[in-house]
């Protein structure tokens, strides 16, 4: 079988490679990532993984993989920053508090039927500063991120605890990301 990766996403094929897997193919879907109104943060990042996969052609003996990250403060859905001023307002909306990181993975096998994973880890970050938030914001790292921020960059040292998986806040959980591939028989190195 090969391994059909449907991100474009360099983390997440740095992320496989721990696993000794490299995609055959990369194919990133195009799809609306908007959320339904009302819309629960879990049932979102499902969603958006099952329909990212099921948006990548496949042949017969082609494997897909896809996942989505979302940032949840409460019911709150927080998607990638588009720009600074997101990225201000998101970490303004995360300071000093914990929320939730949830990363969804769906496999497709030759069966069609789309198989779903989930890892959800909570993270706080310390009560933050207009000075931290300024600076982070200047370092461009949050931007294109789920909450605005990447945990294994400079955020990291913003983070006071977590709780998870911190391959899944990165965008890729390992241990849900194995068990999906060898349960489709997949052999992982």
């Amino acid at each position: 079988m090969k391994l059909v990766l449907a991100s474009a996403s360099p983390r997440r094929r740095d992320l496989l490679a721990r696993l000794g897997v490299t995609p055959y193919r990369i194919a990133a879907p195009d799809i609306d990532e908007t959320p339904r109104r009302g819309e629960q943060p879990r049932t979102y990042v499902e969603r958006m993984a099952r329909e990212k996969a099921l948006a990548v052609p496949r042949a017969g003996d082609e494997l897909v993989l896809a996942g989505d990250t979302t940032v949840a403060a409460g019911r709150r859905i927080l998607g990638k920053a588009e720009s600074a001023d997101e990225v201000r307002a998101m970490l303004a909306l995360l300071s000093g508090r914990r929320h939730q990181c949830l990363t969804a993975l769906c496999l497709v096998g030759p069966d069609g039927r789309p198989r779903l994973r989930l890892s959800a880890s909570t993270i706080a970050f310390k009560q933050l500063s207009a000075a931290e938030i300024d600076a982070y914001v200047d370092s461009g790292e949050g931007l294109g991120k789920a909450g605005g921020y990447a945990i294994q960059g400079r955020a990291e040292a913003l983070i006071r605890w977590m709780q998870g998986s911190y391959s899944g806040i990165v965008g890729l959980p390992l241990f849900e990301a194995r068990a999906l591939l060898t349960g489709a028989g997949y052999r992982c190195g």
